[in-house]
């Protein structure tokens, strides 16, 4: 049995996602997906992966960091809602969804539109706090200092601050708490099933809940990473410095997809 979870370990690449009381697993063609309903027992749905980027192209080195990205995204926030139905009476849809169901009658369309959206709008989110944010904060320092890496040095280490503080305050609230809560659960099993072992309670429990290639390594990444790519284009006016910053972006995702 473990010889044959061994060779699969070498075919399959396994990444995942912490969901509301439960985990998601995602493999290259395939999710699997577990959710503790209230009433204790454990719902399994299993699904195909339509990939949205498609083409070659996308699944390049250095090119593919920021479409898997937005793929996993995409994937998430789905699984995410679909964990959500089960504690329906605990969780109300904000202003968006409920106008965006009223446009789409149908559940589906309206779920997708959902889905789109909140991903659209967390990335423009992460823009203005994470990018917009700290080089205007730091805006300020470029008179008092000429030094134009350690302006970008301070820029990173702010934004670092800015994550830690935003992931912080955001597991303060209840909602958040309750997929937090199954985040170690998630890097367990993906531990237990690289190891070629059977993937049981025993076998998982011993493992441990880091693992290297967390989505929140990757975030830390591509913020230690943009300190160094951002330093080579000096410290120009804030317009010049915002664009230079979003037009790199892809590249430094790219640079930590595969590094990670």
């Amino acid at each position: 049995m473990n010889e044959t979870v061994t060779k699969e370990v070498k075919k399959t690449s396994i990444g995942g996602q912490a969901l509301i009381e439960g985990i998601m697993m995602k493999g290259p063609s395939k999710i699997a997906t577990a959710v503790r309903r209230p009433d204790g027992g454990i719902e399994i749905k299993e699904s195909e992966i339509k990939p949205i980027f498609k083409h070659k192209f996308f699944k390049l080195p250095l090119i593919r960091g920021s479409f898997v990205l937005i793929d996993s995204l995409i994937n998430g926030v789905k699984e995410l809602m679909y964990s959500a139905e089960f504690y329906g009476d605990d969780y109300e849809e904000d202003a968006l969804d409920k106008f965006l169901r009223k446009i789409f009658k149908d559940k589906d369309k309206a779920d997708t539109a959902i889905i789109y959206s909140s991903v659209v709008l967390a990335l423009i989110f992460s823009v203005v706090i994470f990018i917009l944010g700290p080089t205007y904060l730091v805006n300020f320092l470029g008179k008092i200092i000429p030094d134009s890496f350690l302006l970008n040095l301070m820029e990173g280490i702010l934004r670092v601050f800015l994550f830690i503080g935003y992931v912080y305050l955001v597991s303060k609230f209840e909602d958040i708490k309750r997929v937090f809560m199954y985040h170690g659960a998630e890097h367990k099993t993906i531990y237990c099933y690289e190891h070629g072992e059977e993937l049981t309670v025993e076998n998982v429990r011993k493992y441990s809940t880091l693992h290297p290639r967390c989505g929140t390594s990757f975030l830390i990444n591509v913020m230690l990473i943009s300190i160094i790519v951002f330093s080579f284009f000096g410290w120009p006016n804030p317009l010049m410095r915002l664009v230079i910053r979003l037009l790199m972006l892809p590249v430094i995702a790219g640079i930590s997809y595969e590094l990670n």
